[in-house]
């Protein structure tokens, strides 16, 4: 059994505040997905291509924390924008 690739363009975008967990703040496929990239680059946000935690995040409800089982990878996707912004999440 091989595992199942997702299909079509995905994309979701997070806000992260510096305290809680981040926030699902947009979702979707093909069109939505587009249109959120689109945003994302006139914003000058960072868009990391990362199908796997995109299909993940899909699965969430807008505007509620990602669950602990998706802490790593969204990590790791945040330290990688701070990284490449130069900038780091609010102290609190």
């Amino acid at each position: 059994m091989s595992a199942r690739r997702p299909s079509g363009k995905r994309a979701a975008a997070l806000r992260y505040d510096g305290r809680d967990a981040p926030r699902i703040v947009a979702s979707g496929r093909n069109l939505v997905a587009e249109k959120i990239l689109e945003v994302a680059q006139e914003a000058g946000v960072p868009v990391r291509e990362d199908a796997v935690l995109a299909q993940a995040l899909e699965t969430l409800e807008l505007d509620t924390e990602i669950p602990p089982e998706l802490y790593r990878a969204v990590a790791e996707a945040l330290a990688w924008a701070y990284r490449l912004t130069g900038r780091a999440p609010a102290a609190r």
